[in-house]
């Protein structure tokens, strides 16, 4: 009798809690509200990412590591997103259908409250993002283990877009299917991608099963769920919209398999102390030209992240070259760099300068 009372208090206590978050989150929501007015009348962009990483800084020194950290950050990143949001609704494009890793990727970065809007390629994500019918696209632009997207890189080269943000997602592959029993499996379905990162499991557990790539690993999800004798391979986002169970878990034949996103809208944010600027160039038909743009990078002491080259449609050995460095344009070194490499090359495009996803920015 004593424990029931005593577990009867405690449960009063977390009640009495909960109502205290509940009564602060409605007076944080209406903050928010109040700054997205002020910034209107200053005519200042709502998203400060350097506000962000500092809001982050002390929730984690305040907390000294007794809550997990990595559950406060996701916790603070749906309150701070849904406060920012609450002042202007973000419409989000993704590679649609509903699920897909592309989705999953969008709800990482802005959180749930977002609108977001299924695509059918990644061309139409960035058509609709330059005409402003969506405030911003997420689209694929390298996995660890693939390379990069060349769909993306070179819808670059045809829309006038800013890249605002980047997230990387670790990607890992689920068996899933109606009953949850692997029994019942006589197809796996799946995307090229995800089959092919599989490969070898199929082979070792189910050797005599035909696949069937799909266009999608949530179309491959809406089939499972339609066919009881389907398996798919999927993402978790798509068990959770599709009703499906889970067969076996982390099917990929290789782990740390991560692909990473861009976030891109009409304008980069202000610098938040961990960012990343990206370049797209065109250099002179010279010799020794590529070389002299990476001795300007290494002057600067500016830290390359990537380069990468891209073919120009219809002219012949012709190329444009993809940069990302380490730091923010309004830095002074990369801002002067850039200067320098502008005089340089025949064609120059900034591209955006955005926060590292090292320091995974909520959208606040």
């Amino acid at each position: 009798m004593e424990q029931k009372q005593a577990i009867v208090a405690v449960r009063e206590g977390i009640d009495r809690i909960d109502d205290q978050i509940v009564s602060m989150l409605k007076e944080r929501i209406g903050f928010a509200k109040e700054i997205g007015k002020l910034k209107d009348e200053g005519k200042r962009a709502k998203w400060d990412p350097l506000r962000e990483r500092q809001i982050y800084e002390r929730l984690f020194k305040l907390n000294g590591g007794v809550f997990p950290e990595k559950a406060l950050h996701s916790i603070f990143h749906e309150i701070i997103t849904s406060c920012r949001l609450s002042q202007k609704k973000a419409e989000v494009a993704y590679l649609g259908p509903e699920a897909t890793f592309s989705h999953l990727a969008g709800v990482k970065y802005f959180g749930h409250s977002a609108d977001y809007k299924p695509m059918e390629s990644i061309d139409d994500i960035f058509s609709d993002v330059e005409k402003g019918r969506v405030t911003y696209g997420i689209v694929p632009v390298e996995n660890s283990i693939e390379g990069s997207v060349s769909f993306t890189l070179d819808s670059f080269m045809k829309y006038k877009v800013q890249i605002c943000g980047e997230v990387r997602l670790e990607i890992s592959h689920n068996l899933v299917c109606r009953s949850g029993n692997i029994e019942d499996i006589q197809t796996v379905a799946s995307h090229p991608q995800p089959l092919a990162q599989c490969r070898e499991w199929l082979r070792k557990h189910l050797p005599t099963l035909p696949t069937l790539p799909v266009f999608s690993t949530s179309a491959a999800a809406q089939m499972a769920a339609n066919n009881p004798n389907i398996g798919a391979i999927a993402s978790s986002l798509a068990i959770k919209t599709y009703e499906l169970q889970v067969v076996v878990k982390g099917i990929e034949d290789y782990r740390g398999n991560t692909t990473r996103f861009l976030v891109i809208g009409k304008k980069s944010p202000s610098a938040s102390g961990s960012d990343r600027t990206s370049l797209l160039l065109g250099l002179m038909d010279r010799p020794g030209a590529l070389n002299e743009a990476l001795t300007i990078l290494s002057e600067e002491k500016i830290n390359l992240a990537k380069i990468e080259s891209r073919p120009i449609k219809g002219k012949q050995w012709k190329y444009l070259f993809f940069i990302d460095m380490m730091g923010h344009i309004e830095n002074e070194k990369i801002s002067r760099g850039c200067e320098r490499l502008r005089g340089l090359c025949s064609y120059y495009e900034w591209l955006g300068s955005y926060p590292s996803s090292d320091d995974s920015p909520s959208d606040s």
